[in-house]
């Protein structure tokens, strides 16, 4: 939501810089705010925008948002950027009635020259096993009846599974994730400072994995409460 790991200092500038220097093809975001009045006023650096479009800024042409969660002061949700053409999106929505909402950004992006088709899900489950077993099944169903099965596909995000219980069923899927596939385990991403829980995730299906790396050092550590995942892609 733009704020440092104790959500004391508004760091959203900070982080686009950080975003800019890997110079990702696609970024993968969770918890961007589209709209929040009160820190606004707050904050005389607040983008007049929403934050997706202050964080794509130029270098990322394409963006799409999913709002999840809506309050008072404003909403936020998952968000994609893109530097390729995003020629269709939907959100969907996988919240468990009368707790937290959580989304599915589904992207369907356009490779320049081929004009192959990338499928992509951004994904922000939820805190409990038993809602996260539900929205796994829900995700697993897009995946199986809605995406091509030739078609590229990337699923990436907070899945919030650290005790790894639900990796079983993306694999099942037809999924393989990206960390265990380079290194054996899937990958520590929370706290930022001090990394021991698995809650991130990067699962592809008919792409090559080249790479994968955790970014644990400085400025990550310290612009968020995770730290992101890289993945290295051909599709």
């Amino acid at each position: 939501m733009g704020f440092n790991l104790l959500n004391r200092r508004f760091v959203l500038p900070e982080l686009r810089e950080a975003i800019r220097g890997v110079s990702a093809d696609v970024v993968f975001l969770q918890e961007v705010l589209g709209e929040h009045a009160y820190h606004a006023r707050r904050h005389a650096n607040w983008p007049q925008g929403p934050q997706y479009e202050f964080l794509a800024d130029a270098l990322w042409p394409q963006y799409a948002y999913g709002r999840n969660a809506v309050y008072p002061h404003g909403h936020h949700g998952n968000a994609l950027l893109s530097k390729f053409t995003i020629a269709s999106h939907e959100n969907r929505d996988v919240s468990v009635h009368g707790h937290e909402e959580r989304g599915l950004l589904h992207c369907v992006l356009r490779l320049p020259e081929t004009g192959r088709e990338v499928h992509t899900l951004c994904v922000h489950l939820g805190l409990r096993e038993s809602h996260r077993r539900r929205q796994l099944g829900l995700l697993c169903g897009i995946v199986t009846d809605e995406i091509p099965a030739d078609a590229p596909l990337i699923v990436a995000g907070d899945f919030n599974d650290w005790r790894v219980r639900g990796h079983r069923l993306m694999r099942d899927c037809g999924l393989m994730e990206a960390f265990e596939q380079t290194h054996g385990r899937v990958a520590r991403t929370f706290p930022s400072r001090w990394p021991m829980l698995p809650v991130d995730r990067i699962y592809l299906r008919n792409a090559r994995l080249l790479d994968a790396r955790v970014l644990s050092s400085r400025p990550w550590s310290h612009l968020s409460d995770h730290v992101p995942l890289l993945a290295r892609i051909e599709a």
